[in-house]
């Protein structure tokens, strides 16, 4: 079977369910696991996909994503191109494994994928605890951006011990002004900067801002860095996502 993947979390969850010798191509950011992408074609990033390069490759499955504007115009693309696609908005962790599921069931591996599924939810388990600290994923600096309730990060967090101060809001994510960060004031700040290296995150960008000296996070020290592709991925490496906010938010 010939399968073109066009986002990081498909070409994981191909990963995890052993299937990566099936695939022809991938987009520009897919990088993990690095060794066995080295030398496939690349089909460009994320909104601008070039979609003439997937036709061409004649895939029997391109798995694409429709998690945040500007995706539809691309599944619109792969739907004129005559290209047979499974291109889901996953929003929840129950999202995420119906999404592995149907891949599995696509490319022939149901076995595998609900194998994976109940790995997924046993090494997740819920923390139940009193006192939850809330925990603010930074997605982005400036303006800052942080996930809200219809976000899987959400879920990691309360499955973790803690609480996203920002579930009461019924939104994927939201910026937030930096006096509206100061009013909230989280007890942990999780820096998972979007399609920036971990080696490039600035925790100082948090830490040394002249407003948010009062937040209990920043007096606290407990800003805290997690690769985005631990968080920002709806795919099997939520598992690491889980684990990282689980050890911050248990603290020394």
């Amino acid at each position: 079977m010939r399968v073109v993947s066009l986002n990081c979390s498909n070409t994981e969850i191909l990963w995890a369910l052993g299937a990566l010798d099936m695939l022809v191509a991938v987009d520009d950011d897919s990088d993990f696991p690095e060794a066995e992408l080295t030398g496939l074609p690349r089909v460009g990033r994320d909104l601008d996909i070039r979609v003439d390069a997937v036709a061409a490759l004649e895939p029997d499955l391109v798995l694409a994503s429709d998690t945040v504007p500007g995706h539809e115009r691309v599944l619109a693309d792969l739907e004129a191109a005559g290209l047979d696609f499974y291109g889901p908005e996953t929003i929840t962790i129950a999202d995420v494994y119906a999404d592995i599921r149907e891949i599995g069931a696509r490319i022939g591996l149901p076995d595998r994928a609900e194998a994976l599924v109940a790995d997924m939810e046993a090494s997740m388990p819920i923390v139940e605890a009193d006192g939850r600290p809330t925990v603010m994923v930074h997605w982005w600096p400036k303006p800052v951006i942080a996930p809200g309730r219809r976000s899987w990060v959400t879920e990691l967090i309360d499955r973790a011990g803690g609480r996203n101060p920002l579930d009461i809001l019924d939104v994927k994510s939201t910026p937030l002004t930096d006096e509206e960060m100061a009013e909230i004031a989280p007890d942990i700040v999780a820096i998972s900067w979007c399609g920036i290296r971990p080696d490039r995150y600035r925790p100082e960008r948090v830490t040394d801002k002249p407003t948010w000296q009062e937040i209990p996070a920043v007096v606290d020290g407990r800003v805290h860095c997690i690769p985005e592709a631990y968080l920002g991925r709806p795919g099997p490496r939520l598992v690491d996502g889980y684990r990282a906010l689980r050890e911050i938010i248990a603290g020394p």
